[in-house]
């Protein structure tokens, strides 16, 4: 797939705005992996991965004291609802097992009342608890970005696209922030990606 600087500006300047976005935030292991698989998902605006669920304040990834690795995905709830994305979590995790290294461990963390209700909802039907299962059912409290290596990590290995976009003029914030650059990083992993119209269509042979 090859970008123009003014593609990928024109993509994320027409994204919806964070304003109108609702909020996820999960752990199910190592944050690459879920960064690019969500990200490369119909609906999900914007992701970023960092530390949350413990009480160390500032935690960094050398020094993560009680904290856990969690992706955090930004969507569209018009297009894909917030019990869609608790679907895909638990789906990709045995919830009756849990690792014990707190780094890695499976947790959701709720935002709001309605999403402990959606997710309540979901492990009745599933024939679960929140108090009967190995992964964490928590109420989010803070979210620490983590460092900007870790962020879209996978598309930081293709030069190509990482050219693009510090020609384009991305800072590590912006391209942590990126709409594009969620779904670049989900196409790196290789995993399918709706682009909008406006860009080429994704040829793998060229990446």
């Amino acid at each position: 797939m090859t970008l123009t600087q003014t593609q990928i500006r024109e993509y994320d300047r027409r994204a919806m705005d964070s304003a109108e976005t609702a909020t996820a935030t999960f752990g199910i292991g190592c944050f690459w992996g879920p960064d690019a698989q969500f990200g490369a998902m119909d609906g999900v605006v914007r992701t970023r991965v960092g530390y949350a669920g413990g009480t160390k304040l500032d935690p960094t990834y050398h020094a993560l004291g009680d904290h856990t690795e969690v992706v955090q995905v930004d969507f569209d709830p018009d297009t894909i609802p917030y019990r869609a994305l608790l679907e895909r979590v638990f789906n990709s995790h045995n919830p009756q097992h849990q690792t014990r290294k707190t780094q890695y461990q499976n947790i959701v963390l709720a935002a709001s009342e309605d999403q402990r209700a959606v997710l309540d909802e979901l492990l009745t039907t599933r024939g679960l608890t929140a108090d009967g299962i190995g992964t964490r059912i928590e109420q989010l409290s803070r979210f620490y970005p983590a460092e900007d290596y870790h962020q879209k990590y996978k598309l930081r290995s293709v030069s190509s696209f990482m050219d693009t976009f510090e020609a384009a003029g991305y800072d590590d914030d912006e391209l942590r922030e990126s709409p594009i650059a969620a779904k670049l990083n989900g196409y790196a992993a290789g995993h399918d990606v709706g682009i909008a119209e406006e860009l080429p269509v994704p040829d793998r042979g060229t990446v």
